[in-house]
């Protein structure tokens, strides 16, 4: 017969669990984890009959976490910290050279750089595989949470993450988001108030994307009404194919728009105020200290430090 704790813990009932706190709704949940509504209803039952409290609750059609339910939640991500903890432990006596360097790319940014970089990582380390995962942001902090992933190169600063206690990051080169227009009034303009923008419909990012929620929040700034947008694109070369074949306006990175010269009928501008961010390296604290992820970040360093982040951008746009 099956104890108490093979019986909370056997299977997937901590994943179902913790993935259905995480969206509160059953439906959702049960797409996420591929399984049948039904199936994870049995699982969570089996959970609460386990425990001997409910771990949920329903206020109309909204789904709560009970105080058991809390309790759970705690213990579940105690318990997963301690794993991680234990794997980075072991981790840190392997090769600097071999074994998997898992990186989550938030899809929104350009990978030309970090592409090339993987390029002479392995012509020089051809033992150490290195593997990217174009990801949104959510995805990206769920999989540094659970330890899907090494690295992720993310923008900061991101206010939708409160606990940054477990987590570093390591700057990579700070950025500036540019106002993209087709209109040959304003290509003198070197810098644009957020209120002249605002003239032409937008291409924007999707809802929920970082960039997307940073434009956003510099509009409400500065009273600004947003623009209409009439597409959303998740990367910038697609953003900006639509603009230039619609003529909407839109943003991007500035190192995005690097080495980008003489677009017909296409100009940029500054925000004024400027909006800027930083690219960065995130990743779990202690996970620098695994060889493997120590070199990686090492090299990554004598890479630009040969050639800058833009500089890089260049060369590789005028291959």
């Amino acid at each position: 017969m099956k104890t108490k704790q093979e019986s909370i813990f056997s299977s997937k009932t901590l994943t179902y669990f913790l993935q259905l706190a995480e969206t509160m709704n059953y439906t959702q949940a049960a797409q996420i984890l591929g399984i049948t509504q039904p199936a994870l209803t049995q699982q969570i039952k089996k959970l609460e009959r386990t425990v001997g409290a409910p771990l949920f609750y329903s206020v109309g059609k909204k789904l709560r976490l009970s105080d058991a339910g809390y309790t759970m939640l705690d213990a579940t991500h105690k318990i997963y910290a301690i794993l991680n903890q234990a794997t980075d432990e072991i981790q840190q006596s392997t090769s600097a050279t071999q074994g998997e360097v898992n990186i989550g790319l938030l899809a929104s940014i350009e990978d030309a750089v970090f592409e090339d970089f993987a390029i002479l990582s392995y012509q020089n380390n051809p033992e150490l595989k290195i593997s990217f995962h174009m990801l949104t942001r959510k995805e990206i902090w769920e999989r540094l949470e659970n330890n899907k992933i090494d690295l992720a190169i993310m923008y900061l600063p991101d206010d939708s993450i409160k606990n940054w206690k477990p987590y570093e990051s390591k700057k990579i080169i700070s950025d500036d988001l540019l106002f993209i227009h087709h209109d040959e009034q304003l290509a003198k303009k070197h810098r644009i108030k957020f209120k002249d923008t605002t003239a032409n419909v937008w291409a924007m990012y999707p809802d929920g994307y970082y960039l997307n929620q940073t434009i956003h929040e510099a509009y409400k700034n500065q009273l600004a009404d947003f623009p209409r947008g009439v597409a959303n694109f998740t990367t910038p070369t697609q953003l900006l194919h639509f603009s230039m074949q619609t003529g909407a306006s839109t943003a991007l990175p500035n190192s995005f728009m690097v080495g980008q010269d003489n677009l017909p009928e296409t100009w940029t501008a500054h925000f004024d105020p400027n909006i800027r961010f930083d690219l960065a390296f995130v990743f779990r604290k202690g996970k620098a200290e695994i060889p493997r992820i120590s070199h990686f970040l090492a090299q990554f360093d004598r890479y630009l430090h040969t050639d800058d982040y833009i500089s890089r951008l260049k060369q590789l746009r005028n291959k």
